[in-house]
């Protein structure tokens, strides 16, 4: 039997929009080019921390639901989600962005500070690993009976005939798929190694940074990143990204200079001017867009899929 909604992309944020669909009572299927542990979300950071993306208005609304939704999941241990305590420091003076008071942000005394920066604010937020959270996503989506199948479409044509109602969540494939030429790969990749005991994270919020620096700490390991490459589609780990990843975060915390590298990840943002959440009507069926959320597909996932099921609970009526 044809499913309700077909979602297309089984990275962060069409899985939780199908999740989202499926416990909302609609019958849903994801189409995958990927395997879950393949997509790009998998080789995320990852944490709660707003980009600056367009539309500014939805885009802190977004934020700020999905805010809560990761808070409420990091109760369970087997989502990957930790409530964390760290620091982003800058390197040149700077006001605390506007979000820090949604994680009950502070500024550091100057003391506190790690040697170069003049400025920083602590603050608690969702440290997310994606791997494991990606297949608690996809558990929960089965338990609610959605089902994932690993499918490539040439065409959004071809998955409009699959369902009444496709959202497409395709990242960078929506370049192809949607003809979009908006659609930019940034390409960025970090290094995952032994933790030596760290607990805190720490990232580089220097306006203007021309390298990604940051520290995430789970139980086991620590991400370190990592790159920001515009333009560039390669998915493959680069040797001297990784020297150079490792370097800049041993010399906020040196402790990771001996640490045992264990994994080298690649993953292609779906950059875009504006973020795409748009819906479209084609002879009696709905077509709804959920794209180009860049590097912040984890802090807006639950706030845009929420926006996606409201849209579709309109057209068409929850399964009984």
């Amino acid at each position: 039997m044809s499913p309700d909604v077909v979602v297309i992309g089984a990275g962060v944020s069409g899985l939780t929009t199908a999740v989202c669909l499926a416990e909302a009572g609609m019958s849903v299927r994801v189409d995958t080019d990927d395997p879950v542990g393949a997509t790009t979300s998998a080789a995320a950071g990852a944490m709660w921390d707003p980009y600056l993306a367009e539309p500014s208005d939805t885009v802190e609304r977004w934020s700020r639901v999905t805010l809560s939704e990761l808070v409420a999941l990091g109760i369970d241990e087997e989502t990957g989600i930790r409530i964390v305590e760290g620091t982003q420091e800058s390197r040149i003076p700077c006001a605390m962005p506007v979000w820090s008071g949604l994680v009950g942000g502070c500024l550091c005394a100057p003391e506190n500070l790690r040697r170069g920066f003049v400025t920083g604010w602590r603050y608690r937020a969702p440290l997310v690993d994606m791997p494991r959270y990606l297949d608690y996503l996809a558990r929960r989506l089965a338990k609610e009976g959605g089902s994932l199948r690993r499918h490539r479409y040439s065409a959004l044509e071809q998955a409009m005939r699959e369902a009444p109602v496709v959202v497409n969540c395709s990242g960078t494939g929506a370049r192809q798929l949607a003809n979009d030429p908006a659609v930019e790969a940034v390409r960025g990749q970090l290094v995952v190694v032994e933790n030596p005991g760290i607990e805190s994270f720490f990232c580089d919020g220097t306006p203007g940074a021309e390298e990604l620096t940051y520290i995430y700490p789970h139980a086991r390991t620590v991400v370190l990143g990592g790159t920001s490459d515009r333009g560039n589609w390669d998915p493959s780990p680069d040797e001297e990204a990784t020297r150079r990843i490792v370097a800049r975060c041993a010399t906020v915390e040196p402790s990771i200079a001996g640490a045992r590298i264990l994994e080298q990840r690649v993953g292609l943002r779906p950059a875009r001017t504006r973020i795409r959440l748009t819906e479209e009507h084609h002879q009696g069926r709905l077509l709804v867009h959920n794209y180009g959320h860049g590097g912040a597909g984890l802090t807006l996932s639950w706030g845009c899929a929420r926006e996606v099921t409201e849209r579709i609970r309109r057209v068409i009526a929850p399964a009984t």
